[in-house]
């Protein structure tokens, strides 16, 4: 694996530019100093009560995500590119899944094989020909970025379907001003306090033709024992909008109300953190009790918004992933501003020749895994470890994609022995609404806080960081 590009250091060990004040205030800093204040924040957190589950891990259902007080820092210049290629891509996400639901242009043209598309267990029939909102499928994306060198930033995954965790980059960025206004005051930072007011703005905008001037939007959770569930309550707050389980909302002549003390009251737009095969026990699985039954009724009339729409997990999936520069081109007709990282796909037998000589140096990646599950990192594991994920793939390799070992970027870090460079990536957070989509200059910073370690999910043991965006 190559050496990992030090985003404070560069590659000549000469203090990149954005990084020059932050430098000059850790040399004036005592390290007790910067201990106390790390100390601070975890018990910030904890009053607040941020917390993460665990699912499977009995002694860590509840615990709170480690947060580092070290900022990451990208200059303005740094983040206008990375901002436009966003953009693009989001842009043609929407314009791929509007066209595998309706004309198939791109299948037909041969650009994507028809059967990861039809055999894919996330496709959903139902979404043929229907018509959402304005034509916006991703209302929220959480791009995942990872860095490996001066000039480009490359995609690592799209979360297209219920993206996680912008309400530990709020809470971040509201911890640092209360911890560090001194070094806040060295620096123009773009803020992110504005996102739920443009994710509000957003889902209005997209609101059925039907609704009032003054749509009602509703955040659908599955309940308190999501391990996401701090966020769900957290955003319905910030957004001023009713939090509601399935068994708050009723379907009557394909309209969608909520309960509440003073009778029904119609909801036009609902962000929905529950999945696709939950939301509707009529359409879906009849065994949900999470979800409304009705509510795909309802929404094929036209009478409410989905955010995100219903099958928008295809765009989650890592195999057709592997053609977004394809899906950029064929439906903007422009080079992809960001890059992919190179990725074989295991359904190919000569890609899949390829991984199973290489294992040890690769890492595979299940095409619907999510959180830094069912992964194999090829040079971190045992020789025990990679026969048997040699047998999986051997058997179910339409399952997997492969991916070269990324040497992802550097930060600097509070460990225990002080501070240390860690590997981070990146997942800004973009909003589609009728007429724009705007990206909040920043988004969460994940960190491996292991010495060595890629894994940044939280789910794994990561940590997070503040993303500072400079205004140059």
């Amino acid at each position: 694996m190559a050496v990992a590009f030090d985003e404070m250091n560069g590659g000549n060990g000469d203090i990149r530019q954005a990084y020059q004040e932050l430098s000059r205030w850790l040399s004036e800093t005592p390290p007790d100093a910067l201990e106390y204040r790390r100390h601070e924040a975890e018990l910030l957190f904890r009053r607040i009560g941020i917390t993460f589950a665990v699912y499977g891990d009995a002694a860590a259902q509840e615990r709170l995500i480690p947060f580092d007080v070290i900022p990451r820092i990208l200059s303005g210049k740094e983040w206008a590119r990375l901002e436009t290629g966003l953009k693009q891509r989001v842009r043609a996400l929407n314009l791929f899944l509007r066209d595998i639901y309706h004309e198939r242009d791109i299948l037909r043209a041969g650009r994507i094989p028809e059967d990861l598309i039809f055999q894919n267990p996330v496709f959903r029939p139902e979404m043929n020909q229907l018509d959402v909102p304005h034509n916006v499928y991703v209302h929220i994306a959480g791009i995942d970025v990872v860095r490996i060198d001066a000039d480009d930033f490359y995609v690592l995954e799209d979360n297209a379907r219920t993206p996680s965790g912008v309400s530990y980059m709020l809470e971040n960025r509201e911890i640092m001003m209360r911890l560090f206004p001194d070094l806040f005051a060295r620096h123009r930072i773009a803020p992110v306090e504005d996102y739920p007011d443009a994710l509000l703005s957003a889902l209005r905008s997209v609101a059925p033709h039907s609704a009032t001037t003054e749509p009602t939007v509703a955040l659908l959770t599955p309940g308190i024992y999501n391990s996401a569930y701090f966020e769900h309550s957290f955003l319905a707050d910030k957004l001023g909008v009713e939090l509601v389980e399935g068994r708050d909302l009723v379907v009557r002549n394909d309209e969608v109300f909520m309960r509440t003390t003073e009778g029904l009251k119609r909801v036009d737009v609902i962000y929905r953190r529950v999945d696709d095969d939950f939301i509707d026990p009529l359409t879906f699985r009849p065994d949900s009790a999470l979800g409304v039954p009705g509510l795909m009724s309802a929404y094929m009339a036209g009478k409410v918004t989905l955010a995100n729409a219903v099958g928008t997990g295809i765009a989650d999936d890592k195999a057709v992933y592997s053609y977004m520069p394809d899906i950029v081109r064929f439906y903007l007709d422009e080079e992809p501003i960001l890059k992919n990282v190179p990725t074989w796909r295991c359904r190919e037998p000569a890609d899949l020749a390829y991984v199973l000589d290489h294992l040890d140096e690769l890492v595979v990646k299940e095409v619907h895994g999510s959180g830094g599950y069912g992964m194999l990192i090829g040079p971190a594991s045992s020789k025990a470890t990679i026969e048997a994920f040699r047998d999986k793939l051997k058997r179910e390799p339409d399952g997997f994609i492969a991916q070269p070992t990324l040497a992802l970027s550097t930060c600097p870090t509070c460990t225990a022995s002080g501070l240390a460079p860690r590997h981070v990536d990146l997942r800004p957070f973009v909003l589609s609404g009728r007429d724009d989509i705007t990206v909040v200059p920043g988004g969460l910073t994940r960190v491996a806080l292991q010495e060595g370690s890629l894994v940044v999910n939280s789910s794994q043991g990561g940590g997070t960081k503040d993303t500072w965006i400079l205004d140059d």
